[in-house]
């Protein structure tokens, strides 16, 4: 009985994740589908580094505290680092700790964001709304006045001092 009961749980928490994410695949091609900057996946590779591929176009995440941007305190903006669409301000930038740069506030119409299901639990995926590119996740422990923490890979984002 106690075997049937754990066979009968292992299938409906496969059964789970692989529904889960055949929703997280099909939202991301949803996101995708509508994009003003669209290149095959051969042009992406040529036109970024082999770490900025990864993140932006695999959804990888780059090691905290390898990215020189996390430490970036000047006045600026952090871009895209597919399509170069202004993402955030400096002036949003803060020090989380987390390793990562963060922001409270993204730009106006600079992302988009959808329900993450990988790791076994619900988070918000943040990415570029002119391209699509992955550019971390945003949550809800932020400092005022939002309440947010969008952290960023910096291997996803450009800077540009003003």
């Amino acid at each position: 009985m106690t075997q049937d009961r754990r066979a009968f749980l292992t299938l409906a928490g496969a059964g789970a994740a692989g529904f889960a994410l055949w929703g997280a695949r099909r939202s991301l091609r949803r996101l995708r589908s509508d994009l003003e900057v669209t290149l095959t996946d051969a042009q992406w590779r040529k036109k970024l580094s082999p770490d900025a591929y990864n993140t932006l176009r695999k959804e990888g995440t780059e090691r905290p505290y390898s990215s020189p941007l996390n430490g970036e305190h000047r006045a600026g903006i952090f871009s895209c680092g597919g399509c170069g669409l202004p993402n955030f301000s400096s002036k949003t930038k803060f020090e989380s700790g987390t390793g990562w740069p963060s922001f409270w506030q993204p730009l106006p119409n600079a992302v988009r964001t959808r329900v993450d299901l990988t790791l076994g639990m619900a988070r918000t995926e943040v990415h570029c709304r002119r391209c699509g590119g992955h550019l971390g996740h945003v949550f809800d422990d932020g400092p005022k006045p939002t309440g947010k923490r969008y952290c960023m890979n910096g291997d996803a984002l450009t800077f540009k001092a003003a």
